[in-house]
């Protein structure tokens, strides 16, 4: 069993609950993001539920496990939750926490998951697990801020509210790890978008999958697609869910491209077939009928290539197109691809057929 005490850990102190804590859990329980991304904390939260989380977090360290308040370490203000599950058959533990809104942005979830962390390896735990679902981004900079490495996605693998079950992204730290900040290969833009004032990009999101999926299906889109079909909403739908974990995981990045003047959904832009040991990548868009020919996508990919050159070590972004695109081919151009290679019969088409590949590239500029 693990010893009830308190673990220094730099901003935050990590110490026993106390029943003073209550009033502050509910207060915190009630937040939006809580209630989303924590499908087993009731809602509506109330004083009761806290009293029952306290009562829990004993009987928790009396099965094996450890439930400590994360809080200020000058005032003890109640700042979050943090434990460990008692350890399951294979003798690792799982590590979970939540913080109170009034404490986000400053650090506190990982500096107290760094410290949780040293403090059960010290204690003889040989793996701590990490679980958090698809859609929790900020859950999973956590992770990777406290030196978690990304191992995959549970599917199914949550209870939601509804009935139904989501993905959790699995993390996990051993004793090995360095513990330094896992740095993701492709960083999100800075500020959250990349604009030109005339076009802005956007990380892709479950609010872009009916304009997502009416693009995607356009027939001229899907003629020029791999393979040749248009998605079902269904699976536009997931797309969207899980763009944001694809990213931090650094295998692809899809942005919505928006009129910056209004803020309306003109279509897509993506890096994918991502190569870190070759910091290669591939880049595609498409747009919606009524924003063609006003040199939106030149400037999307425009903006997405310099993003790349300036915020990852990529130095080669290439480009695929139909021979006969000469749309696209003007696209490319514009935003100074250079034309490389025509490989024949390399793309699924229709009916069985092989197409064509037309393929372009964009180094890195030398210095």
């Amino acid at each position: 069993m693990f010893p009830r005490e308190t673990i220094p850990a730099g901003p935050v102190l990590l110490r026993p609950h106390s029943p003073g804590d209550a009033d502050a859990i509910a207060r915190a329980c009630a937040d939006p993001r809580i209630v989303e991304f924590l499908p087993a904390v009731p809602s509506p939260y109330t004083r009761d539920d806290a009293l029952a989380y306290l009562e829990s977090a004993v009987r928790a360290w009396q099965a094996g496990g450890a439930e400590f308040a994360v809080a200020d370490p000058g005032t003890g203000e109640w700042l979050g939750n943090i434990g460990l599950k008692p350890p399951g058959p294979r003798g690792s533990a799982e590590i979970g926490y939540l913080v109170a809104p009034w404490a986000r942005g400053r650090g506190v979830a990982a500096a107290a998951t760094r410290a949780l962390t040293a403090w059960a390896f010290a204690h003889g735990m040989h793996r701590v697990d990490l679980l958090a679902a698809v859609g929790n981004l900020a859950s999973q900079r956590v992770a990777l801020a406290a030196g978690f490495r990304r191992e995959g996605v549970r599917r199914g693998d949550e209870p939601l509210r509804d009935g139904s079950r989501g993905d959790l992204v699995s993390f996990a730290r051993l004793p090995a790890d360095s513990g330094e900040p896992v740095r993701p290969y492709l960083p999100f833009p800075p500020g959250g978008s990349l604009s030109d004032g005339v076009v802005r990009l956007t990380p892709l999101g479950p609010s872009d999958a009916a304009d997502y999926h009416a693009l995607e299906n356009l027939p001229e889109v899907v003629r020029h697609s791999v393979p040749p079909e248009g998605p079902s909403l269904g699976e536009v739908d997931k797309s969207c869910r899980e763009a944001g974990t694809l990213w931090l995981a650094g295998s692809r990045a899809e942005l919505a491209i928006r009129d910056a003047a209004t803020g309306a959904f003109a279509g897509h832009i993506q890096l994918s077939n991502v190569v870190p040991p070759l910091d290669e990548a591939m880049t595609g868009y498409s747009l919606l009928p009524e924003f063609r020919g006003r040199g939106f996508a030149t400037r999307a990919v425009g903006l997405l290539v310099e993003w790349a050159f300036t915020h990852t070590s990529l130095a080669r972004i290439v480009a695929g197109t139909s021979p006969d695109n000469t749309a696209s081919h003007r696209v490319l151009e514009r935003a100074g691809f250079t034309r490389e290679a025509l490989v024949r019969g390399r793309l699924p088409g229709p009916g069985g057929t092989r197409l064509d590949d037309l393929q372009w590239c964009r180094l890195r500029p030398a210095g």
